[in-house]
């Protein structure tokens, strides 16, 4: 009897050893189904996110483990069929065998596990990437939408101050498939594109928001300018008329080399109002039909041209002062030029006993330079133009004579 009851309770033993071992594979498959899932949406997320090479080879690595995965689930499954822990004819050998085997599989499984857990920890890096970009998401379209409103908004506004803005009715409306995409959602368009869809929408949002607040100010501008340049025109063209009494002055005063190149003046200066006056009339039509490019564009070439003339008219009373200044005295123009070479003269001296010959050979000529220009004012119909223009030559050669020896001292040569 009582090896009868020892035979039995080996029996039990075995049993619950067997059952016990069942009982760890079920926790090893659940456990790694759990991990297999999670680390699923975790490829998931990066997929939707990333299409680079590293993506796709996590991705391909997750497919070939899950393969496994599946392997050994099955192998599992099939163990779990093939024994019945619960029958009452459950023989010693049986219950052995079933333990062995359930033992195995469980081993396999968290295997597999710790394989999966290695292979998710090397996600890392791409996962929290995509995170970021799945956590800008929202916020990004959010923003876009906001962008759109205030962007609508301000063209109410423009339109209620009376000006039309069709051009940035126009860009905001060309945004509207977009809007449309965005709606849609990241599901459908993927999440990168998304985000930087978002982006672009929000970005011209905002300008054509900025554009629009700045309208009022704009045509305020635009009006202001159209009166100034207007009443500058007119000054010039009273100047321009100017200009034939000085010419005919110089004429009568001068050589023929003191005024010849400016000849010209009165036509040109009379062609650039008339070109001036057209492009203000063309900037007045622009602006009443709020074409703002282009009226800001045409008052933007009604001031070149005034700039360019005013230039011109101003250098003909200009070079009858100084010609009348030198005729009377060229005194002041020599000294002035004098003083510039011996001001160069002094600091190509200085700490030295002879000047380096690359400074003295320019100062030298422009000593020679200046001498000739003095002279040839003593003859029967003096050029004074060109004793100006060479003694402004000879005072750039001091100067640039005084700014080379400055950066060789900088320099320490």
């Amino acid at each position: 009897m009582t090896t009868a009851r020892s035979w039995w309770r080996r029996g039990d033993n075995l049993r619950a050893e067997a059952q016990a071992a069942k009982d760890a594979a079920a926790q090893a498959f659940y456990e790694l189904d759990t991990a297999q899932r999670e680390l699923e949406i975790s490829v998931e997320t990066i997929s939707a996110v990333d299409d680079s090479s590293e993506a796709r080879r996590a991705l391909a690595g997750f497919r070939a483990l899950g393969e496994r995965i599946d392997q050994v689930s099955a192998a599992y499954i099939a163990t779990m069929d093939a024994h019945d822990l619960d029958r009452d004819e459950l023989d010693h050998s049986a219950a052995s065998r079933a333990r062995g085997e359930l033992t195995r599989a469980k081993d396999e499984l968290e295997k597999a596990k710790a394989d999966l857990e290695r292979f998710s920890s090397g996600l890392g890096p791409l996962l929290g990437k995509a995170e970021t970009q799945l956590a800008r998401l929202a916020p990004a379209v959010e923003r876009a939408k906001q962008s759109l409103r205030a962007a609508s908004d301000a063209l109410d506004g423009v339109r209620a101050a009376g000006l039309t803005a069709d051009g940035l009715a126009a860009r905001l409306a060309a945004l509207g498939p977009d809007l449309t995409k965005l709606n849609e959602g990241a599901g459908r368009h993927g999440v990168r594109e998304t985000v930087q869809r978002a982006d672009d929408v929000r970005r011209e949002a905002e300008a054509v928001r900025s554009e629009a607040e700045r309208l009022p100010e704009r045509a305020r501008e635009i009006d202001k300018r159209l009166v100034s340049l207007r009443t500058r025109v007119q000054a010039l063209s009273t100047r321009a008329e100017g200009v034939v009494p000085v010419l005919s002055e110089l004429r009568r005063r001068y050589a023929a080399a003191c005024w010849q190149d400016l000849q010209q003046v009165p036509e040109q200066a009379a062609e650039a109002v008339r070109q001036a006056e057209t492009s203000l009339a063309e900037a007045r039509r622009a602006r009443a039909e709020q074409r703002w490019a282009d009226a800001t564009a045409r008052l933007s070439a009604v001031r070149s041209l005034m700039d360019d003339v005013d230039g011109a008219v101003g250098a003909a009373g200009e070079r009858l002062r100084r010609l009348n200044e030198v005729r009377r005295d060229p005194t002041a123009e020599v000294e002035k030029t004098r003083f510039a070479i011996r001001d160069a003269q002094r600091l190509a001296m200085q700490g030295r006993t002879t000047p380096e010959p690359r400074h003295a050979r320019p100062l030298d000529q422009a000593v020679a330079r200046l001498d000739r220009a003095v002279a040839a004012l003593g003859g029967r119909h003096p050029d004074y133009w060109a004793f100006l223009t060479e003694t402004a030559a000879v005072r750039e050669t001091a100067n640039r004579v005084v700014a080379n020896i400055r950066e060789d001292r900088a320099a320490g040569r």
